[in-house]
């Protein structure tokens, strides 16, 4: 019987696989919701696999696998989205934090397939490294290449919010990300409230507001959604209604079962 570093490897060789066997979310998680996992001496990198399936009302169902590594400062990711055989594209990326005496710089850079390039930087301020509140300012670039959107805010951007984050755990955010390049009047709120709920688990919800066109000549949509994702260590499930996604006339239902090793 193997034991868990054994499946750890495992687990690890067989993402890569399928990641790589076929040929976007474009930016990461520009507002840091997510929070790195803890790393130890026996793993100096904590991973999580993330099979995400999308359901759409107006277009076919898609699949996407997202492999993310972190150490303490720096994040690094290799993903697949794959659209039936209409679309398809692979990325990969890296995050890195820089701490600053007001706070830290969160920088993150990403590939894709079909020659997608985007950046982005987003500066945390605060009084200390364990100051409960927080305020964000971010900017967001690409150059415009074909890529299937996957966090679903504008990428060519800028972003502004506030949160309180009483221990490295608990969270409350408010932050709007907002087109500033491509005149689609895109803009996303996003209010998102972390709890813990056991010893190894937290519930995690992301209300957001949508309204923007998908360019400047098409029609403008407002909507409303909501993101839920529940973590019991190492596993999580996250459950998402999003309508009107990439603001288009599409709904979309979204599922991630993953797993962290």
């Amino acid at each position: 019987m193997m034991d868990w570093s054994s499946r750890r490897n495992v687990v690890l060789v067989a993402a890569i696989v399928i990641l790589v066997s076929s040929p976007t979310q474009a930016i990461q998680d520009r507002a840091d919701i997510e929070p790195n996992d803890p790393v130890s001496v026996e793993h100096a990198i904590a991973w999580k696999l993330t099979p995400n399936f999308y359901h759409e009302t107006a277009g076919r169902s898609a699949v996407d696998i997202n492999l993310r590594g972190n150490r303490e400062d720096d994040v690094f990711w290799i993903g697949q989205y794959q659209r039936g055989t209409e679309f398809q594209q692979m990325r990969v990326g890296y995050e890195r934090q820089y701490p600053l005496p007001f706070g830290r710089i969160i920088a993150s850079g990403q590939y894709a397939s079909r020659g997608f390039l985007g950046a982005s930087a987003t500066l945390e301020l605060s009084n200390g490294k364990e100051a409960p509140y927080f305020g964000l300012l971010g900017f967001g670039r690409t150059n415009l290449k074909p890529y299937y959107n996957l966090n679903f805010d504008p990428n060519d951007s800028t972003l502004l919010g506030a949160g309180w984050r009483p221990d490295h755990i608990n969270l409350v955010t408010l932050y709007q990300v907002h087109d500033d390049r491509l005149r689609t009047g895109q803009r996303v709120t996003h209010l998102v409230l972390r709890r813990q709920t056991g010893e190894q688990s937290r519930l995690t919800v992301d209300l957001f507001r949508r309204a923007g066109r998908s360019d400047q000549y098409s029609e403008f949509f407002h909507a409303t959604g909501v993101a839920l994702t529940y973590d019991q260590e190492p596993w999580f499930v996250r459950l998402a209604w999003d309508p009107k996604a990439n603001f288009t006339a599409s709904d979309m239902t979204r599922l991630a079962l993953g797993i962290r090793f």
